[in-house]
């Protein structure tokens, strides 16, 4: 994971960086279309990006009936993600999934499951997912989450500054989070579905990595639009200019509707040509899901032995 001494510092709040962008939106629909359908992966090839995107998964339960049992369930299959049988066939060892990310009452639960294990535990946090509570409950949500064990927190924006275009506010709370978050690294989920437009997501995404956020993230996965490829080209162009004014590397982390290993492979090749081999690490890409890895499961599986197996063959996620 990324060393603790490279973070993002935060930085002022500067408009210059950011108020005069507007996107060209069908631009950037037709380059994300062509980033789509312009490379195929085939073979030892498609299995090894396959391989690479369950090490960058956040394994994820988000659901009103959680229970510990669950989360047990689900951080057993983030320590051992595939069947013996595909590991072996693929010459592995071990692999194990990025992160298991729960809501902070689960935590502690999902922090015992882990122990021994390299395995970061997320909790989203901030009253997610619309984020409608006063600041300070957020902040405190943010402190309860890290006591409990988090060393990451996914945090949510508030739309209305953003829709509103009051960023030295959005700045401050974005700000006044990371500093609650400590030593936990902190994944800013901007819900791109609620933000109308693609240079609100570009300037949201700017001003985010300004107040130190150390990933920038698309969606709860609740909203009516999640993660798609148009959206997450231009928070990558953000952390394209983001990087090139200070040197800094921010993460990215998709999220929400994504269910398919062409899905898997889709983001990491706009990764691969955004902004290159970098992001194709566990401590600057993630892939917030869930069902994809029963998906990218089979189709390892077909790869190894050469049978494409049902689903129910495969423990879930």
């Amino acid at each position: 994971m990324t060393d603790p001494q490279l973070r993002n510092p935060g930085f002022p709040l500067d408009r210059s960086w950011f108020e005069e962008i507007a996107v060209n939106t069908p631009a950037a629909e037709a380059r994300a279309a062509h980033l789509g359908s312009s490379r195929s992966l085939k073979r030892q090839w498609q299995a090894a990006w396959l391989v690479n995107a369950v090490r960058c998964m956040d394994l994820t339960t988000l659901a009103g009936d959680d229970t510990e049992a669950r989360v047990a369930r689900l951080c057993a299959k983030a320590r051992a993600p595939l069947a013996d049988h595909i590991l072996a066939g693929l010459g592995l060892e071990r692999l194990s999934t990025g992160a298991v990310c729960v809501y902070p009452t689960m935590v502690a639960a999902a922090v015992r499951a882990l122990r021994g294990t390299d395995i970061r535990v997320a909790s989203v946090a901030t009253g997610f997912p619309a984020g409608l509570m006063p600041l300070p409950l957020r902040l405190a949500e943010i402190r309860y989450a890290v006591e409990e064990g988090a060393a990451e927190i996914d945090i949510v924006i508030s739309r209305a500054l953003v829709l509103r275009g009051d960023w030295a506010q959005l700045h401050d709370e974005i700000a006044a989070m990371r500093a609650a978050c400590g030593a936990a690294h902190l994944k800013a989920i901007l819900a791109t579905g609620d933000l109308q437009t693609l240079s609100n997501v570009y300037k949201a995404a700017m001003v985010a990595m300004q107040a130190g956020a150390d990933f920038i993230k698309t969606s709860t996965g609740k909203e009516a639009v999640n993660a798609t490829l148009p959206v997450s080209l231009v928070m990558a162009r953000a952390l394209r200019d983001f990087g090139a004014r200070t040197g800094v590397k921010i993460g990215f982390k998709p999220a929400g509707g994504m269910k398919t290993a062409r899905d898997a492979l889709n983001w990491q090749i706009l990764m691969r040509e955004e902004l290159g081999t970098d992001w194709l690490r566990p401590d600057l890409f993630r892939l917030g899901a869930s069902s994809m890895l029963g998906d990218i499961e089979r189709q390892l599986e077909t790869h190894v032995t050469g049978r494409y197996a049902a689903s129910h063959r495969h423990a879930l996620a």
